[in-house]
C-alpha cells in the first residue's frame, strides 16, 4: 500500500501483476477502504472479476466498453474502475484506454501474466500505467500473521514455518496445518500451469512442459542453460531441441512461477548470455510439489533473499569477478549492495570462501554475507547478517 498510495485517485492506470493468489485482490479490496476513508462513495465503484463465469460475455472489449458506458453514465462524480484478472478480456487494452479518454474515472487492474504490461499495452498505453508486482508475503508479513494464529511464537520456530510453508497469504486461513497448506499450494501450482501457462500459450505437450518445470524447481538458484536442461531430457529419453525448452521457460516466467536472473562480469561490465539462475515465485510451493526444502536449505535462503531483494524494488543481477561468483547484485536508483548467501559458516574454509567473493570489489558499497549462524562474524568492512535479521533489517545500505 505504501508503494501504491501515492497514486491512488491519480490518472494513471494501476496495474497490480503477480502470481496467482498473491493478494492482488486484496489488495483492490485495500485500496476501496483507503477510497472510502477518503471520502469517495461506494456507489461510484464498479469492479468486474472475469474469471467469475457470470462475467464471461463481459469477456469481450466490446461488450466490456458498452457495460461501463452504461454503468458511469448513472454516476455523478469520478468513477472508480476495478478490474480483476484483465487478461480474459478480448483486446482489453483498447477498452482500457477508451475508458481513459472517454469518463472522468481512476482505473485500477490484475492481472497473472507479465505480457499483460507487453506488446500492446507498449501502444496504446505507454506511459499512462504504472505497475505494481504483487509478490507473496515476506518473512517479516508472515511473521505478523503466523503471530494473529499462534501468539507469542518465537522467531526461530516462525522462521522454521516460512523456510517449508512459503508465503502465500491464504495459509493463515487453513490455521498453517501441514496437509491443507500442502494441498492448497498443490492446487495453487496445478493452477498456474494450466491456465496462466498451457491455456494461455497453447502448449500441446504438457507432459514436456511439467519435466522443464520439475528441472527448474528443483535447481533453483543455480546457474544451467537451456542446453543443459535439453541433455537432461535426452537421458530421459526425450530430444528436444533447446530453443523449445526456451520458449517453454518464458511462458513460465509470464506466469510469475519462475523469476530470471542474469549474471554480470563485474570485471569487463557486461552482461553474460549464458547459464542464468533462475528463482520460483514461492518456495512453499516448491516444497509442496517436489519436496526438499530442509534437503536445500542453501537454495531456499537464496530464493527467499532473491525475493526480498525485488520486493524493495531492486534490479538483480548474479555477479562474477573473475573467478569468484556473487550471488546477488542489487541496485535501486544510485544505492547498490552485494549479497551472498549460505547456510552455515561452519569451516574456515566457507568462511575464506564467502568472505573473499568481495576480494576484487573495491566500491564502498555494502557487501553482507547472509547466513544461519546466530554469532556476528562481519570483518573488514563486510557486514554479516543472520538471515532473519537480514530480512527484517528496514534499511541495508
Amino acid at each position: 500500500m505504501g508503494r501504491i498510495r501515492p497514486f491512488i485517485g491519480g490518472e494513471l492506470i494501476k496495474a497490480l501483476t503477480g502470481i496467482r493468489r498473491s493478494g492482488k485482490s486484496v489488495m483492490l479490496d485495500l485500496i476501496k477502504r483507503e477510497l472510502l476513508a477518503s471520502g469517495v462513495n461506494e456507489n461510484q465503484f464498479i469492479s468486474i472479476n472475469f474469471e467469475n463465469l457470470s462475467n464471461a460475455h463481459l469477456c469481450f472489449a466490446n461488450a466490456l466498453h458498452k457495460e461501463i458506458k452504461s454503468r458511469v453514465s448513472t454516476i455523478t462524480e469520478k468513477a472508480y474502475l476495478f478490474f480483476d484478472e484483465i487478461q480474459e478480456v478480448d483486446d482489453w487494452e483498447k477498452c482500457i484506454n477508451s475508458f481513459r479518454v472517454e469518463f472522468d474515472c481512476d482505473i485500477y487492474i490484475t492481472g497473472s501474466n507479465a505480457k499483460l504490461l507487453s506488446g500492446e499495452l507498449a501502444t496504446y498505453l505507454a506511459g499512462r500505467y504504472v505497475e505494481f508486482v504483487i509478490y507473496p508475503f515476506s518473512f517479516e508479513e508472515f511473521s505478523k500473521l503466523y503471530q494473529t494464529v499462534f501468539p507469542n511464537t518465537d522467531q526461530r520456530e516462525m522462521f522454521t514455518h516460512y523456510l517449508t510453508g512459503g508465503g502465500m497469504p491464504y495459509l493463515s486461513n487453513l490455521r498453517y496445518a501441514e496437509e491443507p497448506s500442502r494441498q492448497y499450494l498443490q492446487d495453487i501450482y496445478n493452477s498456474v500451469v494450466l491456465k496462466d501457462i498451457v491455456k494461455r500459450n497453447n502448449i500441446r505437450d504438457v507432459d514436456l512442459l511439467e519435466h522443464i518445470i520439475a528441472y527448474i524447481t528443483a535447481n533453483v538458484g543455480t546457474t544451467f542453460s537451456a542446453t543443459a536442461i535439453s541433455k537432461y531430457l535426452k537421458s530421459e529419453g526425450r530430444t528436444v531441441a533447446p530453443e523449445t525448452i526456451l520458449n517453454y521457460i518464458k511462458a513460465c516466467e509470464d506466469a510469475f512461477l519462475f523469476y530470471r536472473v542474469r549474471r554480470r562480469d563485474l570485471q569487463g561490465k557486461k552482461i553474460l548470455t549464458v547459464k542464468d539462475k533462475y528463482y520460483i515465485a514461492d518456495h512453499g510451493i516448491r516444497e509442496a510439489v517436489l519436496g526438499g526444502n530442509m534437503k536445500d536449505i542453501n537454495l531456499i535462503f537464496e530464493n527467499i533473499v532473491f525475493l526480498e531483494l525485488l520486493r524493495r524494488g531492486y534490479k538483480v543481477t548474479v555477479g562474477k569477478a573473475g573467478e569468484k561468483k556473487i550471488d546477488f547484485i542489487a541496485e535501486k536508483q544510485n544505492q547498490k549492495l552485494y549479497v551472498q548467501v549460505a547456510y552455515l559458516l561452519a569451516s574456515e574454509e566457507t568462511i575464506r570462501r564467502e568472505f573473499g567473493a568481495y576480494g576484487n570489489i573495491k566500491d564502498n558499497f555494502p557487501k553482507y554475507v547472509v547466513s544461519y549462524d546466530e554469532f556476528d562474524m562481519s570483518r573488514d568492512g563486510m557486514k554479516h547478517r543472520n538471515i532473519r535479521e537480514f530480512l527484517l533489517t528496514d534499511d541495508w545500505s
